[in-house]
């Protein structure tokens, strides 16, 4: 028989989880914070897909499983990271009593770039519901400035992330949009994508405030990727409906008949931004196009498909992945 004492085997919480009492999942977890890392971390794994699917089933544990992310193994804090993400995605109000720690993860500069990634973007699903939860002025300064880093992996994040504060409340960002227009030319066109989103959803509610990124806005309207091109156009749309307007006038839909077999998603958007530039407007705006509910309900099919465009390219450089071959891309480093 095992000793009560002795750290529970890795698929004993989820168990405990599902049969077991809150004090006695709470003890294991205490208990499991005496075992090896390798231990910890193949236990909170478990515990992360079984919560993936009952995110309400570890409600009441979010505070002691929080404490694993100061764990002193790099790899355990990293896994109650995703952990974390698994949840806040699932269901991010369960998360909200872990937002403090998760905020202090991103803004350790010591702490390990993946690790503050993933605080990142638990914290930017927990903003679309609850943005008052996050999206004070100092979480919001560690996400921008964060953009300033090189390393892919924790850009993409912060700036996911961004775009969902404004998702839960556009009024966050309104003041800040000239800074976030400050890396629309970033390297990583899921940075360009999650930035020119934001910049729509804030366009959405205050589309004046926009004026302020005309120029990289329209710089983007030649983007290589139609995703982003296609959001670029859709906030000079709003701006253009605007009574601010578009000084000058943006160049509407420069650099689209470069693409033999444009998307859906990019044509729409140059079909209501050159709507809404025109001298007199004629027709309907394609649905779904420039509104935040639009956004919210779509952004991530979105990332899916430049993600995923044929299975075997690294989203972040490009490189060729074969079908099998180590977690992590073997030209930039991020994780498959």
């Amino acid at each position: 028989m095992r000793d009560s004492d002795q750290p529970p085997p890795p698929d004993h919480l989820p168990d405990l989880l599902q049969e077991g009492t809150h004090e006695e999942t709470v003890a294991c977890l205490d208990r499991l914070g005496a075992a090896d890392g390798e231990t910890r971390k193949r236990a909170l794994q478990a515990v992360r897909e079984f919560a993936a699917e009952r995110p309400s089933s570890v409600a009441d544990l979010v505070g002691p499983l929080s404490t694993f992310l100061t764990d002193e193994d790099r790899a355990v804090r990293l896994t109650t990271a995703k952990l974390f993400v698994a949840l806040a995605q699932s269901e991010p109000t369960v998360v909200l009593s872990g937002v403090d720690v998760l905020a202090d993860r991103l803004a350790d500069e010591e702490e390990f770039y993946y690790v503050r990634a993933r605080c990142a973007e638990a914290l930017g699903y927990v903003a679309v519901e609850a943005p008052e939860a996050v999206a004070d002025p100092e979480t919001l300064a560690d996400l921008r400035i964060g953009l300033a880093f090189d390393e892919p992996e924790v850009k993409e994040k912060l700036a996911k992330a961004l775009a969902h504060v404004a998702l839960g409340d556009p009024s966050r960002l309104r003041h800040h949009v000239s800074s976030l227009a400050e890396h629309l030319d970033d390297d990583d066109e899921l940075v360009r994508y999650h930035l020119c989103t934001a910049l729509v959803v804030v366009g959405c509610e205050y589309p004046g405030t926009l004026a302020e990124t005309t120029g990289p806005l329209q710089a983007r309207l030649a983007d290589e990727n139609p995703y982003v091109q296609g959001r670029a156009a859709e906030a000079l749309g709003l701006l253009a409906g605007s009574d601010t307007g578009v000084e000058g006038g943006p160049a509407f839909g420069d650099g689209a008949g470069e693409r033999e077999e444009p998307p859906t998603f990019l044509t729409d958007r140059l079909a209501f931004c050159r709507r809404q530039g025109a001298a007199e407007q004629s027709g309907e705006d394609p649905d779904g196009v420039g509104t935040r509910e639009s956004i919210r309900e779509a952004t991530e099919e979105v990332v899916e498909e430049m993600t995923t465009p044929d299975g075997s390219a690294c989203p972040h450089c490009g490189f060729d992945l074969p079908e099998s071959g180590p977690p992590m891309c073997p030209g930039c480093g991020a994780p498959r």
